[in-house]
């Protein structure tokens, strides 16, 4: 099973990795992908994934990435307002087809998967954006695996039982500490490509604390859903690991905190 996890996960880091280096339209098309299959995840635990509802969110999310992809200032807050409009208009007119929670569920396709997952390639297209962007998986996968490796080590404390019953109070505040020493770390490394961050170190060490701060509550929030429908993995794309959204849950989280935080310190 740790093999299998291992090297599954190793592929997915090396495919984020080439189109992340890539940028463009191939780091574009691949963050539309894992975005319409995190919806499809989201949508299949709610029971709309092939249902109109479920069709009107994807419409809603496509209608925002060509937005995103034609660089329209307003084209998001459109885009959502439409996908609003279509999901309620199929609610409305199927009525009593659809509860309530799917209705939600339905637009929360649109914002917490496409709209948050989007923020990779925002991030990406900044001006030091290709030397920013490896910030989002320092502070969602490097606090990750320092919180892991800390609370194996010494956790006593449960952090959340109900929720994540493994993770400690001790693995936490591990995790974060750990992130903040990676971004200094990587800026202290890479900090002469970073030419909008005044003191690359420090905010680095900014950006990758708040991010993993962040990163936990995206990964708490994936985890108290999968709860609440009473699920163990959104998918078995990624063998050893999940699906999309099990694998991605802290970035969404992360990606669009990068992105305010590296606009912010760059001003």
């Amino acid at each position: 099973m740790f093999i299998t996890r291992l090297i599954s996960g190793m592929i997915v880091l090396a495919i984020a990795v080439a189109a992340m280096l890539m940028g463009g339209n191939i780091l574009f098309a691949f963050v539309v992908l894992i975005s319409l299959i995190g919806m499809t995840e989201l949508y299949r635990a709610s029971g709309i994934e092939k249902e109109g509802l479920g069709i009107a969110g994807y419409a809603g999310a496509l209608i925002y990435e060509v937005f995103l992809w034609l660089g329209a200032a307003n084209g998001g807050i459109m885009a959502v307002a439409v996908g609003t409009l279509l999901i309620m208009a199929v609610y409305v007119f199927t009525f009593p087809k659809y509860k309530a929670d799917q209705i939600f569920c339905a637009i929360s396709g649109i914002v917490y998967v496409t709209v948050l997952m989007s923020f990779i390639y925002q991030v990406r297209i900044l001006g030091d954006g290709l030397y920013i962007i490896p910030l989002i998986f320092i502070c969602a996968w490097g606090n990750d695996t320092c919180a892991y490796c800390v609370g194996m080590l010494i956790g006593r404390h449960k952090m959340s039982p109900k929720l994540s019953p493994k993770k400690s109070v001790e693995g936490f505040i591990g995790g974060i500490a750990g992130a903040v020493i990676l971004g200094c770390i990587y800026g202290a490394v890479f900090g002469n490509h970073l030419a909008s961050l005044s003191l690359p170190v420090r905010d680095c060490g900014i950006i990758a604390g708040v991010g993993a701060l962040i990163a936990v509550v995206g990964d708490l929030a994936a985890s108290a859903i999968k709860r609440d429908k009473g699920i163990k993995d959104y998918g078995r794309l990624i063998p050893g690991h999940g699906g999309i959204l099990d694998r991605f849950d802290s970035i969404l989280f992360t990606a669009p905190v990068v992105y305010i935080l590296a606009v912010f310190l760059g001003a």
